[in-house]
């Protein structure tokens, strides 16, 4: 599976952009402000050789009761051993609630992926490719949480990092 070109993913975000635009537009300068909600990702971990980092801060545009849209920025860097891992990137979110504890969600995100290993078998191992995540989800909601199951239609088994296509999840946004 072909990821989308980064030229795809700056026209997504544009129009994901002039979309908020346009919302905002029908509301006072003052209301926009007080409708950004910010929230995001942190993980840490540690073990024998090894060392995982992750941060992933992101921010939404609640447009109105039923729908919000929003981007975020992902950095997950690993060590095991001798081997690296280093993955960053976007995401771009819309979320949609057609009544108030239901919420629907499209996750695009975009991963720069670079993998340095000296492989189990011996053979060395240095890889560096793009990756598009597209995932579908529902969830529900009760104030600032959200926790659900959410399904990437684009995962590759081959280069994905994650290990399932299947993932459930927890937002919080403040």
């Amino acid at each position: 599976m072909t990821a989308f070109s980064p030229k795809a993913i700056l026209g997504m975000y544009i129009l994901s952009l002039f979309s908020i635009t346009v919302i905002s537009a029908q509301q006072n300068q003052s209301d926009f402000w007080s409708r950004v909600r910010l929230g995001g990702g942190f993980g840490l971990g540690f073990g024998n050789n090894t060392f995982n980092l992750q941060v992933a801060p992101s921010g939404i545009y609640q447009a109105n009761d039923h729908f919000a849209t929003g981007v975020g920025l992902q950095l997950n860097y690993s060590k095991f051993g001798d081997d690296t891992f280093l993955a960053y990137g976007a995401s771009f979110m819309n979320f949609y609630n057609p009544v108030r504890p239901i919420q629907l969600s499209a996750e695009l995100e975009q991963w720069r992926v670079n993998l340095s290993s000296d492989g189990v078998t011996g053979v060395a191992v240095d890889d560096n490719y793009w990756l598009t995540a597209l995932f579908l989800g529902i969830g529900y909601t009760n104030g600032n949480v959200t926790f659900g199951i959410r399904y990437d239609v684009l995962y590759d088994d081959e280069r994905s990092i994650y290990v399932d296509p299947l993932m459930p999840f927890i937002r919080v946004y403040f």
